[in-house]
């Protein structure tokens, strides 16, 4: 008997009964559902939600796997074992111990994230009696990468049911919820333990450990993993030149560092009709109005050394979308269908917001230069809001031109 008639018989034996959703969800995420409509009017489509979820994972994953070669890469450079890879192609990058020791420390994560959640999910379907719903597949790809690399497991599995219970179930589950559910996962972390989440012992794999072993007096060199954001909040120089924060290798969360891999999955989401390219185009527009705004502060003088205040603040505004967050917040966060705005115009106000937002609590806030998912979460509130206001301005449009006609 092959596995899809042996899963095809449990679901038949369980139907009606409290584990049935867990048996459906298992049964139709290998195989599609034997049922189909049979009356009324029905719009016919080849996608469905399963489908866009994967669409969305198969544009993360060239950030995971890039993730797990950088993880790698800067752990052994921390430790002076490789030298320089000078470039995206360099070979001390590429190769396959950086691969392993990048995978022996995300894949965990993953494994975490998606075992955790998923378990989180196939509870509630079976206690409130509904089908389990695939929309954690994407937040279950998107938490290991929006992580320092380090970060206890418990912790992220803390976290994880914390977002999927707070962040989505107690509002009905998939596409009910007003928050991202992976951002909130990562401000439940941020708030919950601050220094997991930002210092300079976090974003490279085995920092901790080796500071630990200098406090000892153990005989080691030390490191610091600091980002290119903290770097420039402290008012220090940045050894790392443009093409290199463009590229990605740098040190920061596993899957936001390769700016290129972000627009390939931006064009990607795009060319799928899965991703909103008016959220993606506004964000970064806001981010760059906000960046001009902060040049134009410094270079009229109104502060005389920026340097002594906020050092992003002279940071050159094109700069801010090769480091941080911006691109991968605008590409994968801001652009959930759920919690983002669902008007054309209202997906305009929405994204530039987002980006303008983002960069003035990065320059503002120099102990976390890091407000990206602050940002899209305050927006996700306020989603409804301008969607409301963007509906009743095309009301009284159409309003004015039915007297206009009627005069």
């Amino acid at each position: 008997m092959s596995l899809k008639s042996k899963l095809h018989d449990l679901k038949e034996k369980y139907k009606g009964k409290k584990m049935a959703p867990a048996f459906n969800a298992l049964h139709t995420f290998l195989y599609l559902p034997n049922e189909v409509t049979h009356n009324g009017t029905h719009v016919k489509a080849a996608d469905d939600l399963k489908r866009t979820m994967n669409t969305v994972i198969m544009a993360l994953v060239p950030c995971l796997i890039f993730g797990m070669y950088n993880a790698g890469y800067q752990h052994y450079l921390a430790q002076g074992m490789i030298e320089n890879a000078n470039g995206f192609l360099g070979a001390s990058f590429w190769t396959v111990d950086n691969l392993i020791i990048g995978a022996w420390t995300v894949l965990p994560l993953v494994a975490v994230s998606y075992g955790v959640g998923l378990a989180v999910e196939f509870l509630f379907a079976v206690i409130k009696g509904h089908e389990v719903e695939e929309g954690y597949l994407v937040t279950g790809m998107l938490v290991p990468l929006i992580v320092p690399v380090d970060i206890p497991l418990w912790m992220l599995a803390v976290a994880v049911i914390f977002g999927v219970v707070i962040g989505k179930e107690v509002f009905g589950g998939t596409g009910m919820n007003i928050l991202n559910p992976a951002l909130t996962i990562r401000a439940f972390l941020f708030f919950a333990y601050p220094t997991w989440m930002s210092g300079d012992k976090v974003w490279v794999h085995g920092a901790v450990a080796r500071d630990q072993a200098i406090a000892a007096g153990e005989n080691l060199d030390a490191i610091s993993g600091e980002t290119i954001l903290g770097t420039y909040a402290a008012n220090n120089s940045v050894a790392y030149d443009y093409w290199d924060m463009f590229w990605g290798i740098i040190p920061g969360s596993v899957g936001e560092t390769s700016k290129f891999l972000i627009i390939i999955g931006a064009l990607f989401l795009i060319f799928t009709k899965i991703g909103s390219w008016r959220i993606m185009l506004s964000t970064v527009i806001g981010a760059l109005v906000m960046g001009l705004i902060f040049n134009g502060v410094v270079d009229a003088g109104i502060i005389e050394d920026s340097s002594k205040f906020y050092g992003l603040m002279s940071v050159p505004f094109w700069q801010h979308l090769i480091i941080g967050s911006v691109l991968f917040g605008a590409v994968y966060m801001a652009t959930d269908p759920v919690t983002a705005s669902q008007t054309n115009k209202g997906k305009w106000i929405y994204g530039f917001l987002i980006g303008f937002i983002s960069i003035m609590i990065r320059v503002f806030n120099p102990a976390y230069p890091e407000g990206v998912f602050l940002a899209i979460l305050l927006m996700n509130v306020f989603a409804p809001t301008i969607d409301h206001y963007v509906v009743q301005g095309n009301v009284k449009k159409r309003m004015k031109r039915l007297k206009v006609k009627a005069a």
